[in-house]
């Protein structure tokens, strides 16, 4: 059987989208590129906003206009806020409401049947719908079949992702992945070293991911927390580097910055750290739990401590209420920290959230939205090519990608100059330098570390 994965949405998402594969080759099935080739299509959605619900929709039409007829199982986080909308599609063979493994790779097997099989269909030709009530997919990891296996390698992509947690307990007024996710479960400790050990076979860097890493352990006892595992993971998984997925600034410990300072670059000083507005207002509408000022101060002292720093955020613009005065209050914030990035979105409403109410009564127009993002976008590109350009001449560890692409320690995408290394399962030193085409780096040759996972608890 060939099965094309279509993955929407965030490195969790991704994520699962490999255990989906991993199940499904267990049973027999050949990924493929495009749909055209396939004979069922996997698509993970999702829910972030209206606007992501819609795009996973289009996709759904647009297989069934280039290849009529081809069975499709919709999984992920829309399928579990709107499974009958999904079922209802041309093509849609399956429905699992949620991200368990196991049951995409069962509803593929039913999707696949000749017609008349035992099991292809419920009663009825109605799509195989599977609802997953309390989303705890992560706590089946030891009973799922293939020996309980753990993931073994991220298809596509140099980087591994290694993720830590599923769930959120906040309420964020504009979010809607809690609902699709349920709460915050925390993988047991010894857990998440084996698959890190397994996926560093083929790895040279794992990126911890999850929907709220910085609430890892919680559920776990008093001694586990995000930093001791990661800790754990630095002693028990020496062939590898680390780097946090999002996490927010006031979930940042001393503890991780002292790993990220003391452990010779395997914790590399990459933060990006969920403002969303600068202004306290927007942030008490928003429901954070964070001040302007509590992140303002917390992201002066990592940058204070670790002076070559990738620093990233994400910002919303236009939220309902948002007024010139909070969006000045904002650009204030940017320019005063030591950003090298920002991930802008201008405000999109998600039904069933608080933020959605609030749109109907104190809407901002999408155009000053969009302006507003367009601003704070141009201001975060100056800023971070003037990081760029003070890192020119500095030494730098990469992890090659596609092409002439590597990624640095700091999340800096450079070029490669001279022969590509024919191992891209190490890390590579260099120095970067600038032209006018932008950076790229000189490698002075393969860091050699053993990338055998050390075997003992």
């Amino acid at each position: 059987m060939r099965v094309h994965f279509h993955t929407f949405g965030c490195k969790a998402n991704q994520y699962d989208t490999e255990r989906m594969r991993q199940e499904l080759e267990a049973r027999g099935a050949v990924p493929v590129e495009g749909w055209h080739d396939a004979e069922l299509v996997v698509v993970n959605t999702c829910t972030v906003t209206n606007e992501a619900d819609a795009q996973a929709r289009r996709v759904l039409r647009r297989i069934q206009r280039e290849s009529p007829g081809l069975p499709v199982v919709v999984a992920g986080c829309s399928a579990a806020l709107r499974p009958g909308d999904y079922a209802g599609m041309e093509g849609v063979r399956g429905v699992v409401g949620g991200h368990d493994p196991l049951e995409v790779a069962r509803s593929a097997l039913a999707a696949v049947r000749r017609p008349g099989d035992p099991g292809a269909h419920d009663e009825g030709g109605a799509p195989r719908l599977v609802q997953v009530e309390d989303r705890r997919s992560l706590d089946r990891l030891d009973t799922e079949p293939v020996g309980g296996e753990l993931l073994r390698r991220r298809s596509a992509g140099t980087r591994g992702w290694l993720k830590v947690q599923d769930g959120c307990d906040r309420k964020c007024a504009f979010c809607a992945t809690r609902l699709a996710r349920g709460a915050s479960r925390s993988r047991p400790e010894a857990e998440v070293v084996s698959e890190a050990r397994l996926l560093a076979l083929h790895h040279p860097e794992l990126v911890l991911t999850g929907v709220h890493i910085g609430h890892y352990g919680r559920d776990l006892g008093e001694s586990s927390s995000l930093s001791s595992l990661v800790a754990r993971l630095l002693e028990a998984v020496p062939a590898v580097r680390f780097r946090l997925g999002s996490i927010e600034a006031t979930e940042v410990d001393d503890l991780l910055l002292d790993l990220m300072g003391n452990s010779g670059g395997r914790l590399v000083p990459h933060l990006h750290m969920p403002l969303q507005s600068g202004a306290d207002p927007i942030l008490r509408r928003m429901r954070r739990w964070h001040t302007r000022e509590q992140y303002r101060r917390r992201a002066l002292e990592i940058a204070d401590r670790h002076p070559v720093l990738g620093l990233g955020a994400d910002v919303i613009t236009g939220f309902p209420g948002e007024t010139h005065q909070d969006h000045a209050d904002t650009l204030a914030l940017v320019q005063e920290l030591p950003f090298t990035y920002l991930h802008v979105f201008p405000f999109s409403p998600r039904d069933d959230t608080v933020a959605a109410e609030l749109n109907r009564s104190t809407p901002v127009p999408q155009r000053v939205a969009g302006e507003r993002a367009r601003e704070l976008r141009l201001l975060a590109q100056v800023k971070g090519e003037a990081y760029r350009g003070a890192r020119a001449g500095q030494e730098a560890t990469v992890v090659l990608e596609s092409g002439d692409q590597a990624l640095t320690e700091d999340y800096l995408r450079v070029r490669l100059r001279g022969p590509r290394p024919d191992d891209s399962r190490r890390l590579h030193g260099g120095v970067l330098r600038a032209t006018d085409e932008g950076l790229y780096i000189a490698l002075a040759g393969a860091q050699r570390h053993d990338l055998e996972p050390t075997l003992h608890a």
